[in-house]
């Protein structure tokens, strides 16, 4: 009988253990078991064809606390982006966006989602095709559900397509975690990243399509740096710096300010003031500009396609000034090698001694660490 009861116990922890196992990288629950630091936050699940693409936009939104790209809707416990990619396991690329309900609430993240994807596509989104990159919104309670199928009823009734709305809207079961490689990579890998964005459609059709309800969304934005009127940024601006920054007009290489500056301190964009890069990170690249491994923040950086004067290339903009800055390239220095090449006419230099008066105070730590 102890036998039995000892054998009958080793089965069940052995069946736990297999359980946890099993559970690795696995998200399951309902919108609101996040807690961060004490705050609670809801969780939303959304696939919308490439996670790239999808974690992209939730993040840029005001509210959104992370996105997490990964799987979800299929059977197989601990699924790989192999097996997923086979379109055989019922999975969709997807991607969990956790956020703070006092900041954004659930309509908001469906006009995202809606905002960034061709709901009409039933067989992928733009060149990914498969039913991995299908589109769908997977709702953790009732209330998700509700206002999910209100916001296609209300696309359907808008008119705005034709074709029948494919979307499907899904009970939530579980998510697992992509790999990391996945994680981020529209900033680990912005030139391959935008060149994949623009080629398959995707950039495009959403500019095309969405436009009006892109300007209506929440994104990040810190106060600090407001663009000023087009009239203000004319009387600030030298006529340079105005063609470089509005104009997307390029300086003379080798005959422009920092080019070759050897002074620590940060670069801040000369409309706004917002952090840009610093000279921790310059080097020479002997192109007669300015040149950065990677900014300050990603956040204050915009990577886009540029097609002008006959070449593909990845132009680099400020996130609030939107002003043109330069361009980026894969031919920097190890570990990123990536160059950031940047007119010095979109600069404004602070040396490290101002950081503090300046206002930029924050970034010292920066060069504490020298």
């Amino acid at each position: 009988m102890v036998k039995t009861l000892f054998s009958f116990i080793l089965i069940l922890f052995i069946f736990e253990l297999s359980c946890l196992y099993g559970m690795k990288n696995q998200y399951k629950g309902k919108s609101e078991v996040n807690n961060m630091k004490g705050k609670e936050y809801k969780t939303a699940t959304f696939a919308g064809g490439c996670f790239w693409c999808m974690e992209e936009a939730f993040e840029k939104i005001e509210g959104v606390k992370e996105v997490i790209s990964g799987y979800t809707g299929g059977d197989k416990a601990n699924p790989t982006y192999e097996e997923v990619s086979s379109g055989k396991t019922g999975y969709y690329e997807a991607v969990q966006v956790i956020y703070d309900p006092d900041k954004i609430n659930y309509n908001d993240l469906l006009d995202v989602f809606w905002s960034h994807i061709d709901p009409t596509d039933r067989g992928g989104q733009f060149a990914d095709r498969g039913s991995q990159y299908r589109t769908a919104i997977f709702y953790h309670d009732d209330e998700q559900k509700y206002l999910a199928e209100k916001s296609k009823e209300l696309l359907v009734k808008s008119g705005l397509f034709k074709e029948n709305i494919a979307t499907e809207i899904k009970k939530y079961d579980k998510f697992y975690k992509a790999e990391t490689y996945h994680q981020n990579f529209y900033k680990k890998s912005p030139i391959r990243y935008c060149t994949y964005k623009f080629f398959s459609g995707r950039e495009q059709f959403i500019w095309n399509v969405w436009k009006n309800k892109l300007k209506r969304l929440k994104y990040k934005r810190d106060n600090r740096y407001k663009k000023p009127s087009k009239k203000e940024i004319k009387a600030k601006l030298s006529p340079l710096q105005y063609k470089v920054t509005q104009e997307n007009s390029t300086e003379t290489p080798f005959k422009n300010k920092y080019w070759n500056n050897k002074k620590q301190g940060i670069y801040v964009d000369i409309v706004t003031g917002e952090p840009l890069f610093s000279t921790l990170d310059q080097y020479d690249a002997g192109c007669g500009w300015p040149s950065f491994t990677k900014p300050i923040d990603n956040s204050h950086i915009v990577d886009k396609i540029d097609t002008s004067l006959g070449m593909v290339r990845v132009e680099v903009r400020s996130r609030d000034g939107d002003s043109h800055l330069g361009h980026l390239f894969d031919d920097g220095p190890a570990p990123s090698g990536l160059r950031y090449c940047i007119n010095s006419a979109s600069l404004r230099f602070i040396p490290v001694d101002d950081l503090k008066k300046e206002g930029y105070g924050e970034y010292l730590r920066l060069f504490k660490k020298k």
